[in-house]
């Protein structure tokens, strides 16, 4: 038996068919007053973009901080990180949270061995 996704009470279904105000009692203080401001100009495109998109065609997109909802869901993103584009797949589990989440701007640090200079055992070791 599947687990049925719930998001703050609602099911999958229900959540299809809100409108976007309703959404929006639904998200956390910060979210909601963020869309209750409105959206910015690029955010409006990206909207329209989605709407107006085929259900298979990737989307690329630089805005990240568009909040992710239920029109989204089911998309496939590129979404850049300053550097590369990285694939994002929209699943319900990641409603109401940023699009710029899902695309790291950062890579994780990889420590080596200690350089030279570093330690009293490498002070004889010669540079060349």
């Amino acid at each position: 038996m599947a687990k049925v996704f719930y998001f703050h009470g609602k099911t999958w279904e229900e959540l299809k068919n809100i409108p976007l105000e309703e959404f929006m009692k639904l998200l956390p203080s910060r979210k909601r007053r963020s869309l209750k401001r409105g959206l910015n100009d690029s955010q409006k495109i990206l909207l329209k973009t989605i709407r107006n998109s085929k259900p298979d065609k990737m989307i690329r997109t630089h805005v990240r901080s568009m909040i992710i909802v239920p029109e989204m869901v089911g998309k496939r993103f590129m979404v850049h990180d300053g550097k590369d584009w990285n694939i994002v797949d929209i699943i319900p589990e990641m409603l109401g949270h940023y699009l710029g989440e899902f695309s790291l701007t950062r890579e994780r640090v990889k420590h080596s061995g200690p350089g030279i200079g570093a330690t009293r055992g490498t002070k004889f070791i010669s540079v060349k």
